[in-house]
């Protein structure tokens, strides 16, 4: 054989080349066999809340379609970043994701020391739906309008108080607008989720809860709080005999919502598999029926919808924050 044959050179490179086959081959069957095991989807907050319930729901209906369990785990803590924080680190197989709400927009103005990045440490699986957040009460609080809850505010700077299911929550930020665009002072109690901070207010502990629809709907339906305004720009059809509270405070509007992220580098046939499952799950009748009451607008699209929608909360937020001064506790 002459000494400079590529008969040698090439049989490796074929080698190589059947390898390379055989091993994307073997990615896609894992693909489209997702899932062989349970899902999870990390909930950042305590059960109880209106992230929990939605979670739950959405899995449940989850499970039917990809023939596994969906199983709820509740990291609460610092203000969203612990659960979030476990799943950013998580291998990115589809066997871990994150139930994410309104905190994981604002936290990069909050909390610039993030153990992770919004840009580059998640892809988007689902944008599930958004909803406005109630401010409610006691039923025997003195509060039965919000124009009652501002005149108090202004009377006695600093007295009342209001619960919120963590820093930089949609609950924390509702707080800190009123008091911004009202220009009065309230004092922020943040909790390490919603049940909680529902517990302290049917209590008597604390004086007021923006909360999300999803987690006093049921309260406000038993009559264990009574709603006094909706956050959301235009009236809630949920809560349809509730003003919103911009027809007291000019301008305002906060907005809730819910969505599915993976770990970064999540194989794309994946993140489809759970996208369809999810927005299966999310038009189905049974989800729709345990949240028509939370005033829950599904979006269920595709994942980009998710991309989209929170990176334009980020620069909206960040621009709110900075403006108005808004700081984490």
């Amino acid at each position: 054989m002459h000494p400079f044959s590529t008969r040698p050179l090439r049989a490796f490179m074929h080698s190589l080349l059947l390898v390379g086959s055989m091993l994307a081959a073997g990615s896609a069957a894992c693909a489209s066999t997702f899932p062989q095991k349970p899902v999870r989807i990390v909930v950042p907050f305590s059960p109880g809340g209106g992230t929990d319930l939605i979670a739950r729901t959405l899995g449940l209906e989850m499970s039917k379609d990809l023939g596994q369990p969906v199983i709820i785990d509740n990291k609460p803590g610092a203000g969203t970043t612990i659960g979030t924080d476990a799943v950013a680190k998580a291998p990115p197989d589809g066997y871990l994701l994150v139930m994410a709400s309104f905190a994981h927009a604002v936290n990069p103005s909050l909390q610039p020391k993030l153990p992770f990045n919004n840009e580059t440490s998640f892809v988007p699986v689902l944008l599930v739906g958004r909803g406005p957040n109630v401010l409610v009460v006691r039923p025997a609080s003195p509060f039965k309008t919000v124009q009652d809850v501002l005149a108090a505010a202004k009377a006695n700077p600093g007295k009342l108080t209001y619960a919120s299911q963590g820093t930089g929550t949609s609950a924390h930020l509702a707080g800190e607008m009123f008091d911004n665009l009202a220009k009065v002072k309230t004092t922020h109690i943040p909790y390490r989720g919603a049940g909680p901070a529902m517990t302290d207010l049917l209590g008597g502990q604390v004086d007021l809860f923006f909360g999300t629809a999803a987690a006093v709907a049921p309260f406000v339906e038993r009559g264990q709080l009574r709603a006094i305004g909706v956050t959301s720009a235009q009236p809630s059809p949920a809560f349809k005999d509730i003003p919103t509270i911009a027809a007291t405070v000019p301008g305002y509007a906060v907005e809730s919502w819910y969505g599915l992220y993976a770990p970064a580098g999540t194989p794309k046939d994946v993140i489809a598999r759970l996208n369809a499952a999810g927005r299966k799950a999310a038009r189905s009748p049974e989800f729709a029926r345990k949240v028509e009451q939370e005033g829950l607008s599904i979006n269920a699209g595709e994942p980009a919808e998710l991309d989209t929608y929170v990176r334009a909360e980020e620069a909206r937020w960040a621009r709110i924050v900075k403006e108005n001064g808004i700081k984490a506790d």
